[in-house]
């Protein structure tokens, strides 16, 4: 897994660690949207196969406060889900970068996406 300054970043607070040689994208939720959402009690995730489009809602994060969209930051067909968030939500607020990752999407569209400068500047305005 990289570093949170080689992810990119959606607007909507998704993270995206693609590799290009497999092209393969892990994604999961930032800290500052785990943060904002609170303690997460229920995850709902595509199924394996699923087709998703980048900027369309794929599942929700249900918390104690709220629920959460969770939008595809990338164009392609979900290739695994984190089982281990779908069994204990709260792992995604505990360590949203790491073990707390939601999704691998096999990429067919890749579109741009913030790097880790321009999604503090975001985040900073908010």
């Amino acid at each position: 897994m990289k570093g949170e300054q080689e992810l990119r970043y959606t607007a909507e607070h998704e993270w995206v660690d693609a590799d290009g040689d497999a092209g393969i994208a892990t994604v999961g939720i930032t800290d500052y949207a785990a943060n904002r959402l609170g303690d997460i009690v229920f995850v709902d995730l595509p199924a394996v196969g699923t087709e998703v489009t980048a900027g369309e809602v794929v599942g929700e994060l249900e918390s104690t406060k709220s629920v959460g969209e969770l939008y595809a930051p990338v164009t392609g067909v979900v290739e695994e889900v984190n089982d281990e968030v779908a069994a204990s939500p709260e792992v995604v607020n505990g360590d949203p970068f790491g073990r707390g990752w939601l999704l691998r999407v096999r990429v067919t569209e890749l579109p741009r996406l913030l790097d880790h400068d321009e999604y503090k500047r975001m985040t900073e305005g908010a």
